[in-house]
C-alpha cells in the first residue's frame, strides 16, 4: 500500500519543517518498515489526520484493530509515549506496545472520525473538561517532561522576534506580562496533555471518551485549559456576544475544574496570542486574525 501523507499533514509540516529536514520524503518507507516490523495489515490512512503526524487504521497479527502512529522527532513522540504509559488508559488512548526503536506507536483504536465536537457545545465542554480532569495526575519520577515555565519561555522569545515593530506589539506586550506573572506565583505540577481541545476526544469503546494526541508538559492544571476555551473560535467570533461568550466559558470551565478562574483567563490570553504571533509567521493570515481578535476579548 502507498502510504501518501494527507495534504493536512504535507501543509502543516512544510510550514514548520527546518532546512534540510527530510522527513516527510522518508515517511512512506518508514510507514512500510514499521507495518512489516509489527506485522500489522493496512486498512488506511487516516484522512485528513493531523498536523504532526501520520495516522494509520491497522490491524494486529490476531485481527484485533488498532491505530499505527509516525511524528517527527521534533514534536516529541517520546514524551508523548512516556506520557500515554504513566497514564496507562486512564482518560486516554493506550499504548499496546513498549517502546519502539522506529519512532512509531501502536495505539488501541478508538472511533476516529467520533469527537467530542460532535455534541453540542455545553455537552462537549463538560465531556472534555471530565475527561482532562483524569489526566492531571503527579507526573512520574525523572520523567524529564518540558516544563510550563521551559515552553512557554521559547514560544515568548520567538514572539518577541515577531512582534517587533508589527501592530500586534500591544497584544504580544500583555500577553507576556500575563505569562512572567503566571509563572512566577505556580506551585502546582501535574502531568498535563499539553494540547489539548475538543478534537482531541475521541469515543472508545472500554471508556465514552478518550484524549488523544498529547504534547505532555508539566505545570498547572490552568494552562492546560487554555486551548479548550477557545474551541470553536470561528463560531465565536462570528456571534455578535462572542466577546461575553468567552468570559463565561472562561468563568464556567475554571468552576467546573475548580481552578483560579483569572489564572485561567491569562493562561488563555497568552497561548491565543501565541498561537495567533505564530500563524503570523507563516503566513496563515486568516488564523491569526481569528486569534489575535480572540485575545483581545480577554
Amino acid at each position: 500500500m502507498a502510504f501518501e501523507p494527507p495534504h493536512r499533514l504535507v501543509r502543516a509540516l512544510g510550514e514548520s519543517a527546518p532546512d534540510g529536514d527530510g522527513w516527510l520524503e522518508k515517511l512512506p518507507e518508514a510507514a512500510r518498515q514499521a507495518v512489516a516490523l509489527r506485522e500489522l495489515t493496512v486498512e488506511r490512512v487516516q484522512v485528513p489526520g493531523g498536523r504532526t503526524s501520520l495516522v494509520v487504521l491497522v490491524r494486529r497479527a490476531d485481527g484485533t484493530p488498532a491505530v499505527l502512529k509516525l511524528a517527527p522527532p521534533r514534536f516529541r513522540p517520546a514524551a508523548e509515549r512516556a506520557a500515554l504509559a504513566h497514564w496507562a488508559g486512564l482518560g486516554a488512548v493506550q499504548l499496546v506496545e513498549g517502546p519502539g526503536g522506529d519512532g512509531g506507536m501502536l495505539l488501541e483504536r478508538l472511533h476516529p472520525d467520533v469527537s467530542v465536537r460532535s455534541l453540542a457545545e455545553a455537552k462537549a465542554l463538560l465531556e472534555a473538561a471530565g475527561t482532562l480532569r483524569r489526566l492531571w495526575v503527579e507526573p512520574p519520577a525523572g520523567g524529564g517532561f518540558e516544563t510550563v515555565a521551559e515552553r512557554t519561555g521559547r514560544q515568548a522569545e520567538a514572539m518577541r522576534a515577531t512582534a517587533v515593530g508589527s501592530e500586534v506589539g500591544v497584544l504580544v506586550d500583555a500577553a507576556l506580562s500575563a505569562r512572567e506573572e503566571l509563572v512566577g506565583a505556580a506551585t502546582e505540577v501535574r502531568l498535563l496533555h499539553g494540547t489539548f481541545r475538543q478534537s482531541k476526544v475521541l469515543a472508545g469503546e472500554r471508556a465514552p471518551w478518550l484524549a488523544v494526541g498529547p504534547d505532555p508538559v508539566v505545570g498547572e492544571c490552568a494552562f492546560d485549559l487554555a486551548r479548550l476555551v477557545r474551541d470553536r473560535v470561528e463560531d465565536l467570533i462570528a456571534s455578535p456576544s462572542g466577546a461575553a461568550h468567552c468570559r463565561r466559558r472562561v468563568k464556567r470551565l475554571a468552576e467546573s475544574l475548580e481552578l483560579d478562574q483569572e489564572r485561567v483567563r491569562g493562561w488563555t490570553l497568552f497561548r491565543a496570542v501565541e498561537s495567533g504571533v505564530r500563524a503570523l509567521r507563516v503566513g496563515r493570515v486568516r488564523d491569526a486574525e481569528l486569534l489575535l481578535e480572540f485575545a483581545g476579548w480577554l
